[in-house]
């Protein structure tokens, strides 16, 4: 099947200009400036960027991808979809060994449908004091045995492990991590400046959900935040929701970060999509008021609301980026911590049609994976 798309402003890694493209068996076979040739698709000179990826999610629509029931969960991925998000992992949470080894096998099952990109274990190896919405009496030091189990569990599907760097036989676990190919992120950690920067020779990419669930910025104890931001080998999540982050934080971090190494993620519940109310997180309990999720219990920040097409709207709209900027952090940016930039994450000849159209106001208007509308636009 072939589709022209016309009368579109594009966003590309090299910038923004209006014009056309072709797709032809779900892949982007040319882009071009001005009017296109022949007939096409017209989008009345709306937005096209690339289709969202999200490398940190654990639900949406009532339902969550901790829960292990597959049809739960695709209808979690089904939901993101909706809002943009053509590419996603599932995010898991502290629990016993045996439920995330079951959890991790029947989400795998998705993972070879092609519904979901990857696992992310977030914990259990992850510090007490920073635990956040995470269960602390589930929580354990690194094993390198039960993280091989869990792995095996997952049939070559988990893509991400979360751990404190400071905690006992971390670095042999992010070590043990890097040689399974699976991204160890460093997050939920009371870890110093230095055992930060161990994390990382060690092997650790990624900083999860920076900021949150870690010492503060200081200036004398410049604690991971500084680590991981300054660091040319680290990806840094941010979740841009205006509860996690203060917008100064958040330029202060794509700032020093840079849009190649900054990723936007929702860090969503089951709450998303959804009115508030009480929800579950795993073995936690959450209460939504006002669109922000905490736990019922102490009232710590327990995941969000967000969808990734608002999180590309306030990227632009409150931090100041740019279109291209925009894109790269919410698409091209976490396709590249997933390995798979050279298939999305960018509008570019030979890449999926993994599109989103967006109004005058960047407001969602149309979702295509695979060269196929999941939501048309009208």
């Amino acid at each position: 099947m072939s589709l022209t798309v016309s009368d579109v402003r594009l966003v590309t890694p090299e910038g923004t200009h209006d014009g056309w493209l072709t797709i032809e068996d779900g892949r982007i076979t040319h882009v071009g400036r001005g009017r296109a040739p022949g007939n096409g698709l017209s989008l009345g000179g709306r937005t096209l960027v690339p289709g969202f990826v999200d490398v940190h999610s654990h639900g949406g629509a009532g339902a969550s991808y901790p829960d292990g029931d597959p049809e739960t969960a695709a209808a979690v991925a089904s939901f993101h979809l909706g809002h943009g998000t053509t590419t996603t992992m599932a995010s898991l949470v502290t629990a016993s060994p045996a439920t995330l080894a079951r959890t991790a096998s029947a989400l795998a099952d998705l993972c070879e449908q092609g519904l979901l990109a990857g696992i992310h274990f977030e914990g259990p190896y992850i510090s007490k004091a920073r635990c956040g919405a995470h269960d602390p009496a589930l929580l354990r030091e690194p094993d390198r045995d039960e993280f091989r189990a869990l792995v095996a569990a997952g049939r070559g599907h988990v893509r991400m492990l979360t751990i404190a760097a400071e905690l006992p036989g971390a670095l042999d676990v992010i070590r043990e991590a890097a040689g399974e190919g699976v991204i160890a992120a460093l997050g939920h950690s009371d870890a110093t400046y230095e055992q930060t920067i161990a994390g990382i020779e060690a092997g650790a990419t990624v900083a999860t959900h920076l900021y949150n669930a870690m010492p503060p910025l200081g200036h004398r104890a410049p604690g991971p935040v500084a680590a991981l931001m300054q660091d040319e080998r680290v990806t840094v999540e941010l979740v841009n929701d205006g509860v996690h982050v203060h917008a100064a934080m958040l330029r202060l971090a794509a700032h020093e970060a840079g849009p190649g190494r900054t990723a936007m993620i929702t860090d969503a519940m089951a709450a998303a999509g959804m009115g508030d109310g009480r929800y579950p997180l795993g073995p936690m309990t959450v209460d939504v008021e006002n669109g922000v999720a905490r736990l019922a219990e102490g009232g710590t920040i327990a995941g969000s609301t967000l969808t990734m097409d608002v999180a590309f709207r306030r990227t632009v709209t409150e931090m100041g980026a740019s279109l291209t900027e925009a894109a790269a952090m919410t698409s091209l940016t976490p396709a590249r911590v997933l390995g798979l930039d050279a298939e999305i994450g960018s509008i570019a000849v030979g890449k999926h049609a993994d599109l989103v159209v967006l109004d005058d106001d960047l407001r969602l208007a149309g979702v295509m994976k695979r060269g196929a509308w999941v939501r048309e636009p009208a």
